[in-house]
């Protein structure tokens, strides 16, 4: 009762502000406090300040509100988990079925590594390992080129 009041007295204020400020000869001002001074009192006939007044003194709908931060909160908390685990149940199982699974081509490779090119029936003859510690720093670039039969 008291709410609908002071919005009433508030909408009748500025609706005398706005009288004034037209008469002073500045109507798009006027309109802007007449349209502002409208809208506690459409909110007192729609009902919305009786609501939220009933809502501010209840302790059920107080009650309601903790549910539902409490929702928020376990939601937020279970996604920061599942982005520190790595996705996805779903997304997990596929990234363990891809891990266990060979790979018979590298990567961006267009056919499979299986030995050396064709040199007419010849084999190439096997390499040597390297026996000194320094050539071992290159093996991986060795490999590399092999593998491309350079």
């Amino acid at each position: 009762m008291i709410a609908e009041t002071v919005c009433s007295a508030v909408a009748a204020a500025g609706l005398g502000i706005a009288v004034v400020t037209a008469y002073r000869k500045r109507y798009l001002t006027a309109a802007r406090i007449a349209a502002y001074a409208l809208v506690p009192l459409g909110l007192v006939m729609t009902g919305v300040v009786e609501w939220l007044a009933d809502t501010a003194f209840s302790p059920v709908a107080w009650a309601g509100f903790g549910v539902l931060g409490l929702s928020w909160l376990m939601f937020a908390t279970t996604r920061t988990v599942e982005r520190r685990r790595g996705g996805t149940r779903k997304e997990r199982k596929a990234a363990a079925r891809e891990a266990s699974a060979p790979a018979a081509t590298a990567p961006g490779a267009s056919a499979p590594a299986l030995g050396g090119a064709s040199t007419g029936g010849q084999s190439p003859a096997p390499r040597q390992k390297p026996a000194a510690q320094g050539d071992d720093d290159f093996s991986d670039i060795e490999a590399i080129l092999k593998k491309h039969g350079i």
